[in-house]
């Protein structure tokens, strides 16, 4: 069996998790739609669709904004003040941005952000 050659990524894909967050905001689907689309097209994404759902009462969201380059999901603990993102985005579309970006408009206290290049063949 051949290996494929090493090239260049396809993409890259950021595992965000975010402390700290205000529980209101994170139960909140409407405003959180508005920040991930927002972080998406400045990073230069395409937007082709959005699904929120929100679990009702205290409980909090998932939600994600599908991309010509890819995604961008998030899932919230409101009772935790916390939220998980993932984001791939390929093309000239920055991942990393959008991290950034969010977690400003979160107001995110804490961070920790892992980024994998995606497509990318180790030699043997």
């Amino acid at each position: 069996m051949s290996v494929p050659a090493p090239r260049d990524a396809y993409g890259t894909h950021v595992l965000a998790d975010l402390g700290g967050i205000a529980a209101d905001m994170l139960r909140d689907p409407a405003a959180l739609e508005a920040i991930l689309l927002n972080a998406a097209k400045a990073a230069g994404a395409t937007v082709l669709s959005a699904h929120f759902h929100h679990f009702g009462g205290e409980h909090g969201v998932t939600g994600v904004v599908l991309l010509a380059e890819s995604h961008v999901t998030i899932h919230t603990w409101p009772e935790h003040r916390f939220a998980a993102l993932d984001i791939f985005m390929c093309g000239k579309a920055r991942a990393e941005d959008a991290v950034a970006q969010i977690a400003r408009e979160l107001k995110a206290e804490a961070r920790n952000v892992r980024t994998c290049e995606r497509g990318v063949v180790p030699p043997r």
